[in-house]
């Protein structure tokens, strides 16, 4: 029996039970190059429709493609990062299926003959109880290609094909560089799988970013995740059919992915039936996964190599010369940053399991300090992208905003609750953290005048709690003070307001 009729999902825990799950992930990383694979057109993002196209990209008769040196650079340095090995030669390849958004009806990428493979990344992956555990990931391969064109599909109720009016295609992405990395067969205890695979594109993105390569925006395609995952029953040796859920774009969302294929296959294998080798759809809203299309294996894109492009045989002295431009290993920057900034290894577990340590260190040069840095970011902005579905990076602030904020408290400007006020001017575009405090008028009053005044009006309306303060009893002005705030909407200088209450009655 197929999977065509609908299955119910099994409970994740009571899945592993009865299974062990097996993963492999395929990251797909678009190159920071100015122009494209194979032509001159630009890579920019955003760029109006089919406005960065040519004849090379657009697959027109009798262009040629000639390989981006640069692309080539940045493949290299990639798998010296991923500890692979670099090979001496190799080639692309034309693996030929049809899709309307690739224009070529074939993809140029490489196949038996990639330019990095046979590699690792150790990663850290926090547990429940505060301890930090490393697992090793090995490295199939890390090959180039070139990305398609993206299709629009308009009139339906899910932005799928099904339903839909009719399709828009924009070209503009065909031909941007891509590296794939493949994982081995990722197998580890089936209640760390999940987050295994968050925490290993994780560790891809913040690679990336480290290397230059890319700019990794998860939310703009630049770095997006394909999760195959298959179960075994457990003890077994023999591997299930596996899934491939495409294009997963959100740290969150790849862990979501694998809870939820892990519970659909056992769902399915419960009831005898077979799981389809398959592509799946990720569904944001609700972590669901929906049929794609049936999983070609590589003899069916009849793979063949390249006769427009020639061979790519990088010297040994290019590839040593390289690998002396590769930046700090992340495990080893959040070793340093962890002493730098004097966090328990609690601290810096929550930053890293967060995704902020890219965004905290970036506050933290940027002129705040490390404790208000994380308190920002894992709270009240952690806050806000868990309410909005999305991951940090993706909320409209940048660190140096969020270090201007820390500044306007630091400097008596504002205080911690006028301050999430300034934060919700600068998540709507109102401006710097400084223009949204002029235009909303946020700033903290600390002039004697109209703070005394209104201390003389609290003092009157609360006579009991004056005469307690006036008998020694200084710890009763908490209540006075609570009267100015709500008096002056929680912009008058608590601390001078307190200075004033001493000053007058004590």
């Amino acid at each position: 029996m197929s999977t065509t009729a609908k299955t119910a999902l099994v409970g994740f825990d009571e899945a592993l039970t009865r299974y062990d799950p097996v993963m492999g992930l395929e990251v797909h990383v678009e190159l920071n190059t100015a122009t494209k694979m194979f032509c001159g057109c630009a890579t920019a993002f955003g760029a109006e429709p089919n406005t960065q196209v040519c004849p090379v990209c657009l697959g027109l008769p009798g262009a040629l493609p000639v390989v981006n040196a640069k692309a080539v650079e940045s493949a290299i340095r990639i798998g010296l990062a991923l500890n692979c090995e670099i090979a001496e030669w190799c080639r692309f390849a034309r693996k030929n299926y049809f899709y309307p958004d690739m224009p070529k009806n074939f993809q140029t990428s490489q196949y038996d003959e990639p330019i990095a493979f046979e590699g690792y990344v150790d990663i850290d992956v926090p547990a429940d109880d505060g301890s930090v555990e490393t697992f090793r990931i090995e490295i199939e391969r890390a090959h180039m290609e070139e990305d398609t064109g993206k299709s629009l599909h308009v009139g339906g109720a899910t932005g799928r094909i099904h339903g839909a009016d009719h399709s828009l295609l924009d070209y503009n992405r065909a031909g941007i560089p891509l590296i794939e990395i493949v994982t081995k067969t990722i197998e580890v205890p089936g209640h760390r799988a999940p987050a295994v695979a968050r925490a290993y594109v994780n560790h891809l993105r913040d690679l990336m970013v480290a290397l230059d390569v890319s700019d990794a925006r998860m939310d703009q395609g630049s770095l997006r995740a394909d999760v195959n995952l298959s179960l075994k029953p457990s003890g077994s040796e023999t591997l299930g059919t596996r899934s491939e859920t495409k294009n997963v774009n959100s740290f969150r969302s790849v862990e979501r992915a694998v809870r939820y294929e892990i519970g659909r296959h056992a769902g399915i294998l419960d009831v005898g039936q077979k799981v389809l080798q398959e592509t799946r759809h990720f569904h944001e809203a609700d972590g669901s996964t929906s049929a794609g299309r049936e999983k070609s294996d590589a003899d069916d894109y009849r793979y063949f190599p390249e006769p427009d492009l020639a061979p790519v045989a990088p010297s040994r002295a290019w590839v040593d010369e390289l690998r002396g431009t590769l930046p700090e290993p992340p495990a080893e920057r959040r070793k340093r940053l962890q002493a730098a900034w004097d966090f328990a290894e609690l601290d810096m577990r929550d930053i890293v399991g967060a995704g902020a340590l890219d965004l905290v260190d970036a506050t933290v040069r940027a002129g705040s300090s490390p404790t208000a840095a994380k308190k920002w970011w894992l709270g009240e902005l952690a806050r806000r992208s868990n309410e909005q579905g999305v991951d940090l990076a993706a909320l409209p602030v940048t660190p140096e905003q969020v270090a201007g904020v820390q500044a306007l408290i630091d400097s008596g400007r504002i205080n911690d609750k006028l301050a999430r006020s300034v934060l919700d001017g600068v998540l709507a575009g109102e401006g710097t953290p400084d223009e949204v405090v002029a235009s909303r008028g946020l700033e903290l009053v600390s002039d004697d005048g109209a703070l005394g005044d209104a201390v003389d009006r609290a003092i009157e309306a609360n006579p009991d709690v004056a005469q307690k303060i006036r008998d020694g009893k200084v710890q009763a002005a908490g209540a006075l003070i609570g009267s100015v705030m709500k008096e002056m909407k929680g912009q008058a200088d608590a601390a001078r307001v307190r200075e004033l209450i001493i000053e007058k009655l004590a």
